[in-house]
């Protein structure tokens, strides 16, 4: 039995892009699906900090104007087109960050980007193309789905991409938002060691309960580079999974192996002069790797993972639908572990 599909919904759009307070909530008609496209009725969507600097007209790639906000959604189709293969209605979801990008390397013209290039799901019904959507873990509530778009496939592709972190590996994972916990997560249940940086010593003692073998507060050891060559014997680490950028970039180099790996995702830590990075990468022959979120096929992998291994992600708060300009203002303020989350509908 189909379920009912009302003719009206709200959806939140930025039609301007002058900070947080710039959400509006507006009534809008159900869309109706294509030929080869799926309705999906919104559960929960989990916030990025990308989501944080496109409201605040920050953001160093195109938007599209008067744009639905938000990439990560977790859902149920409620609808199908004609055309459509392999997805019947109840099944529960997940959309994909770069719906056209399916596997392999993403290219020029790879597509669009929610919440981005394309409205995204902070709305309470979407169409997606098919092949646009995964199915996500049985054991996991829509909430936790909504946290692994972006976040979690970006965690995926840095640790289990073309050097994939190995059961005796070391992890440093820098901080605890949505990317680095899931970092944690994912590296744990691949059999590494995983060492965390915060300012937080509540937050370090939540990254102890997930799995962290190791935990240092940066603020009281600012030069924590060296207390992580000291945790690894001199050695250094496997992985950096680097969420600061230019303002942690040097520190990661001294605190990374000979011939290791840096994942770089974000620029957290703010600007600041990094001086011949060239010269220091190949004395120590690191590998140094930018990640664009990835294809829809490391999504599935990384679901598998995730149900294989019950992997259940870190949800810092849930917010009502109503009250999504808190939510944004939460995710700022940047006191969270792990993923900050709106509830759309009820599970």
């Amino acid at each position: 039995m189909s379920p009912t599909i009302p003719t009206k919904a709200r959806e939140y759009r930025l039609p301007n892009f002058e900070g947080i307070q710039s959400l509006t909530l507006q009534e809008v008609e159900v869309p109706q699906p294509g030929a080869k496209e799926v309705l999906v009725k919104i559960h929960a969507v989990s916030l990025n900090y990308r989501d944080i600097i496109i409201a605040n007209n920050a953001y160093p790639f195109p938007l599209k104007q008067n744009l639905v906000p938000i990439s990560d959604a977790s859902g149920t189709i409620v609808a199908l087109g004609p055309n459509v293969k392999g997805w019947h209605i109840g099944d529960r979801v997940s959309s994909s960050f770069m719906p056209d990008h399916l596997y392999g390397d993403a290219t020029p013209g790879v597509g669009s980007i929610l919440g981005g290039t394309i409205d995204g799901v902070l709305t309470e019904y979407r169409v997606f193309p098919e092949h646009a959507l995964v199915q996500i873990p049985a054991h996991l509530t829509h909430a936790e789905a909504a946290t692994l778009p972006c976040a979690g496939v970006t965690a995926y592709n840095a640790l289990r991409g073309p050097r994939p972190v190995k059961a005796g590996d070391t992890v440093l994972v820098l901080g605890t938002g949505g990317v680095s916990v899931l970092a944690l997560q994912i590296a744990r249940a691949s059999g590494a060691e995983v060492i965390v940086t915060s300012a937080s010593d509540e937050k370090l003692a939540r990254a102890k309960k997930l799995g962290a073998r190791h935990v240092v507060n940066y603020k009281e050891t600012p030069e924590w580079e060296k207390e992580v060559l000291k945790l690894t014997n001199g050695r250094g680490v496997d992985h950096v999974v680097e969420v600061g950028g230019p303002g942690t970039f040097d520190k990661s180099l001294e605190s990374v192996r000979v011939q290791g790996s840096i994942h770089i995702i974000g620029f957290l830590a703010g600007p600041t002069e990094v001086a011949n990075v060239p010269m220091k990468i190949l004395q120590k022959g690191v590998d140094v790797r930018g990640i664009m979120v990835g294809p829809r096929s490391l999504f599935e992998d990384l679901n598998r993972l995730i149900e294989i291994n019950d992997v259940k992600p870190a949800v810092d708060k849930v917010f009502p639908f109503e009250q999504a300009k808190e939510a944004f203002e939460h995710l700022a303020a940047q006191k969270h572990f792990g993923k900050v989350v709106i509830q759309v509908a009820k599970d």
